[in-house]
């Protein structure tokens, strides 16, 4: 891997989505949109908002930069782009770098301005650092990355794209501990939980809500996160080809 040709891919990435507001407001606004409309359906039961709120702060970012990146990872190779770029000397490793680089910079803005909203404009209440609420909604933001891009590599289309969110992120929500705590759940879907990252994602925001300091389920989940995403990347290169010889 050479860090300038990851610099010039991550460049020309963000050059292409400036001339996308759609994409860059679905990406940066959505989840401030939704966790506005959460606030005030739960505007009778504070303490609801309060508890699944943090919980929501990471998946909504998640999603967003998953189905976002697919569909304009997707794009690239449908153009023709992606071909023309693996033709040229530049490492697989380098190609994925700069497009997780660039939407990684990306789910940092995201992040900030969906933490900052659910703080100190909506009154999420949390006992721990909002520091760390802010660090668990990057990674989860940064997982959805690695996953779209991921996925981008077995869809066809962009509809087919769409098509891999009930696959991908569905079973991780309905299986993540937002809906029942995962100890009640049958043995083998919280078996199955346990692998999924998403589980972790909102455990990490269920530990900042509760505790005041840094606790080892917090740093365990928080790594968790961050090995997902940096697995799902290396996939993600591995995967990467040129579809013509």
């Amino acid at each position: 891997m050479s860090s300038a040709r990851t610099l010039a891919t991550a460049a020309r990435v963000l050059r292409q989505l400036r001339h996308d507001p759609r994409s860059i407001a679905l990406m940066l606004l959505v989840p401030c949109l939704m966790l506005l409309l959460l606030r005030y359906v739960f505007d009778g039961s504070p303490q609801t908002f309060d508890s699944i709120g943090a919980s929501l702060l990471g998946i909504f970012p998640l999603i967003t930069m998953f189905l976002v990146t697919s569909i304009a990872t997707l794009r690239e190779r449908t153009s023709g782009t992606l071909e023309r770029l693996l033709a040229m000397p530049l490492g697989k490793g380098d190609l994925i770098a700069g497009y997780a680089l660039a939407f990684g910079l990306l789910a940092v803005v995201q992040s900030v301005l969906a933490t900052g909203l659910a703080l100190w404009a909506l009154g999420l209440d949390v006992i721990g650092s909002p520091w760390l609420l802010l660090l668990v909604a990057l990674l989860d933001a940064l997982l959805g990355t690695a996953l779209g891009l991921f996925v981008s590599a077995f869809a066809a289309s962009e509809f087919q794209a769409v098509q891999f969110m009930p696959a991908v992120i569905f079973p991780q929500l309905l299986l993540c501990g937002l809906f029942t705590p995962r100890d009640r759940m049958n043995p083998a879907l919280e078996a199955l939980s346990d692998v999924l990252p998403m589980s972790y994602a909102v455990d990490g925001m269920n530990q900042v809500l509760r505790h005041t300091d840094v606790t080892t389920d917090f740093v365990r989940d928080a790594l968790v996160v961050a090995g997902c995403a940096v697995l799902v990347l290396a996939l993600g290169a591995a995967t990467l080809r040129r579809r013509t010889a």
